[in-house]
């Protein structure tokens, strides 16, 4: 398999933390890829030009994460990451998706600061780190109700963490999420995790 990645996306490291945990890590090729540039290798596959991409063996090619989380879950032998039926499969695949959202929200605030001072909004900023707030909040509510066993929510909350630590270390998260920060403190401690943190990309021109 081959994965067009980037070495500070959170979506990217959601899929290598997962490769990781079912022991698929040394089965994928990595490309390292900017999407922001014009790279016709990503296009031709991903005509979204979008990080992570993952070709399969047999040529078949799948984004967006979640797909991609999928697809590998449905090719190893161990424990599924994915619950296959019933209310573990709708919590975690809700889980999955409100990290999901807590990522799509801090990326707009990332790029946002990218702009031109002139044209940034105090109010767009305002919304999307409310946004977030009002998840933490939520996970922080229910993280004591999580299952001992790994599955794709918990690695999702772990990265849209990450990812919080990465690009916004000074908004202070934990200090109105206690009990998920001290969840997260254990978790990030995990091989996989520590393999994947993230780093800017080199000589970068724009990225998450």
């Amino acid at each position: 398999m081959k994965l067009y990645y980037s070495t500070s996306s959170p979506f990217v490291r959601k899929v290598n933390v997962f490769a990781i945990e079912t022991g698929l890590d040394d089965r994928i090729e990595r490309v390292l890829t900017n999407p922001w540039v014009h790279d016709m290798a990503l296009i031709s596959d991903n005509p979204l030009s979008k990080v992570p991409t993952l070709v399969t063996d047999d040529g078949l090619v799948i984004y967006d994460s979640p797909v991609i989380c999928e697809y590998l879950d449905s090719v190893h032998d161990g424990q599924k990451m994915i619950p296959v039926s019933g209310a573990p499969r709708w919590i975690a695949l809700r889980m999955q998706a409100l990290a999901d959202g807590i990522l799509e929200a801090a990326v707009l605030r990332f790029l946002e600061r990218g702009r031109e001072p002139a044209q940034h909004s105090a109010a767009w900023d305002a919304k999307q780190k409310q946004v977030i707030a009002h998840a933490l909040i939520y996970l922080n509510e229910h993280v004591a109700q999580w299952q001992k066993n790994q599955n794709i929510g918990q690695i999702s909350v772990a990265c849209a963490l990450g990812y919080l630590d990465f690009r916004f270390a000074d908004d202070a998260w934990r200090e109105s999420a206690t009990r998920l920060a001290d969840w997260y403190t254990e978790y990030a401690q995990r091989p996989s995790m520590i393999r994947t943190l993230p780093t800017p990309m080199p000589a970068q021109v724009m990225t998450i």
